[in-house]
């Protein structure tokens, strides 16, 4: 259940669903990088000009590392595709690819960058985390040969990944993860399974892995459910796409959903509608950084326990179908209506009074709303929404969501439309449904693209069940194949 008692313009709210250290806390850094991309190009370029262009954006990079050591970090993460971009087939991003070993060899690139081949990237990074005394994560592209004439091996006779590495303050290779849940990255290959990367430090247990990662149970669940991180490292290259996928108010559901920290890097591309990074907890956001008027890059840096979960008070276990179906049913509506968010085909029904309860199904998802408005504005409509299935045109997420927001004009049909700003005051509400995973995730998105400062209530705190509080969307994320699984 999401509850809010206090008045706040509200833009879109959510519901969605899906010790090692020695160290109480630590300084963490996020960059939110503008990168310098390539000339477009449908033929390879030199590897010497694939090495400047990359150089280039790595000065940027570099100026960044060394002012979060000297405020104190311990840790900083760059974006995904910070090096050179994404606009790449297999063959114009070969020159920008370097091979990449596994962490194990026990290398230190900054002292011996001949070691495994050509790595001048990898012995400039190796160089920065050293040189400040800095735990440095940055993502590039993996080349791994391969026999052509086995049948999965590409005809160039590389597997080609996209690839996060992890240096610690000695320079040395600590961690390596392929991502395995690409989007639109013919220039990449799928690992053969998803890979589970941890590393330990003095304060805390960090897993790793990449932007759309975090919508699937493995790596991006596992790593927290089995392998019992503090914090996850995510870099991101994140278009964002209102009402329910904004980079910041996703990633800070996730991190409260889960209970962990997330330390989110994203590019920052205004053309793209590619900004929001931030450093989140289980309790909130520390600091994010949302700019769609810049063209500059920003540096976060925030206070964070060390191991968030140990901090937070003894959880109690929550059934979230179960509470749902105990609430006094309200009516359900007869005057809802299909709408659409993105591709999703919604159940909704309006807030036609400025108080009320509200229920909404479709199939097996219920979602109970109870609110109160301060003062409803004329020219604004808000409706309830109720979604389980496939989400989107890949429909390779299967998500239940159930979502209040408002809609872009007073014609219903715009319903699910983006929205960036709102005057309706809710003096309060309470948001829950009937799902079918403890995988929870509660977004709450204001006026303007800001996110909650706080002000709302969790009614449950579970370490197995996650917290949910202000959104206006709860939304669920689970696999097909979890669809009949219980908190």
């Amino acid at each position: 259940m999401v509850t809010s008692s206090f008045p706040t313009f509200v833009a879109v709210f959510a519901l969605i669903t899906l010790q090692v250290g020695t160290e109480d806390s630590f300084i963490a850094a996020v960059y939110e990088h503008a990168v310098i991309l390539p000339n477009r190009t449908k033929t390879p370029v030199s590897q010497e000009d694939a090495l400047n262009l990359m150089n280039k954006n790595i000065d940027i990079l570099e100026r960044a590392i060394k002012q979060a050591a000297e405020q104190g970090a311990r840790i900083i993460v760059t974006p995904e595709d910070a090096l050179y971009g994404w606009e790449f087939t297999r063959e114009t991003i070969f020159p920008y690819l370097e091979d990449i070993p596994d962490p194990q060899v026990n290398w230190i690139p900054c002292q011996d960058s001949h070691r495994f081949g050509h790595t001048p990237v990898q012995a400039r990074l190796s160089c920065l985390a050293k040189n400040n005394s800095i735990y440095v994560l940055a993502n590039l592209g993996d080349k791994k040969p391969c026999n052509s004439r086995h049948s999965t091996c590409p005809p160039n006779g590389y597997f080609q990944y996209n690839t996060n590495v992890v240096y610690n303050p000695e320079g040395k290779l600590v961690a390596r993860y392929h991502k395995y849940h690409l989007y639109s990255e013919p220039q990449f290959d799928v690992p053969e399974k998803p890979e589970l990367v941890t590393f330990n430090t003095t304060f805390g247990r960090f897993g790793i892995f990449t932007c759309f990662d975090i919508l699937f149970y493995d790596p991006a669940v596992t790593l927290v459910k089995d392998f019992h991180v503090d914090t996850i490292l995510f870099p991101t290259a994140w278009m964002n796409v209102l009402p329910l996928l904004t980079a910041i108010e996703f990633h800070s559901a996730w991190a409260m959903g889960m209970g962990v920290n997330l330390l989110a890097a994203n590019i920052h591309r205004v053309s793209l509608n590619m900004t929001g990074s931030g450093i989140y907890t289980p309790n909130g956001s520390k600091v994010y950084h949302y700019d769609m008027k810049t063209e500059s890059g920003k540096l976060l840096l925030s206070d964070v326990d060390s191991h968030p979960l140990s901090s937070l008070a003894p959880p109690t276990a929550v059934n979230w179908s179960a509470y749902a179906t105990t609430i006094k049913p309200f009516p359900v509506q007869k005057s809802t209506f299909r709408g659409f968010i993105s591709r999703d085909g919604f159940n909704f029904t309006e807030l036609f009074e400025n108080a009320g309860n509200l229920t909404v199904c479709q199939k097996e998802l219920c979602c109970h709303l109870s609110y109160r408005m301060l003062q409803k504005e004329a020219n604004e409509v808000y409706v309830l929404g109720a979604f389980t299935g496939l989400h989107g045109r890949r429909r390779r997420e299967y998500w239940q969501v159930c979502t209040m927001l408002k809609c872009k004009t007073t014609n219903l049909t715009t319903c699910g439309q983006p929205v960036e700003t709102a005057s309706t005051r809710f003096e309060m509400f309470s948001l829950s449904g009937t799902f079918g995973t403890k995988y929870v995730f509660p977004e709450v998105l204001l006026t303007e693209i800001h996110l909650s400062p706080g002000k709302f209530e969790n009614s449950f705190s579970s370490r197995n069940c996650p917290k949910v509080g202000l959104n206006i969307h709860l939304m669920k994320l689970l696999h097909p194949w979890e669809k009949d699984k219980k908190c």
